[in-house]
């Protein structure tokens, strides 16, 4: 397989083993020595580089208020050492968020990510754009009518 599909798929693996299905210590298994999330406005880690216990503790935080989410992939693209990834996320507001107690209902967004691969095929970062403001107004509706 060459390095383009390789990437897509790990990158493929990454999204359904440690975002949607939570599992933190597969992390290891696709990730630089060091993470670096270059651009994600509203991401508490946004600049900042993490390790593998850093980027974990990220991994748990994130999916606490919505523990069952799932990305659809829509389309990977491939480019030097980057796939870019747009996707549909949903999930269930099942937990706590300062200002949004759980309403438990849907809630969905979408989004582009740039994964950065390093020449081993580690990810070593992203950089993203996000509908976060849309996620807010979907979680002031629901405290309005909980």
């Amino acid at each position: 397989m060459d390095v383009p599909e390789t990437r897509k798929r790990l990158l493929r693996d990454f999204i359904r083993r440690v975002w949607d299905n939570g599992d933190a210590s597969a992390a290891a298994d696709y990730l630089a020595a060091t993470y670096s999330i270059h651009h994600d406005p509203g991401d508490p880690w946004e600049g900042q580089t993490l390790d593998l216990p850093g980027f974990q503790e990220r991994l748990a935080v994130s999916r606490a208020a919505f523990p069952d989410q799932r990305f659809d992939i829509q389309s990977l693209s491939t480019s030097d050492d980057t796939v870019v990834m747009t996707w549909l996320w949903a999930g269930t507001h099942l937990g706590d968020i300062p200002g949004f107690p759980a309403s438990g209902d849907p809630v969905r967004m979408s989004g582009a990510t740039a994964y950065f691969f390093d020449a081993d095929n580690r990810i070593g970062g992203h950089w993203q754009v996000t509908d976060r403001l849309g996620v807010v107004q979907q979680l002031m509706r629901a405290a309005r009518t909980g």
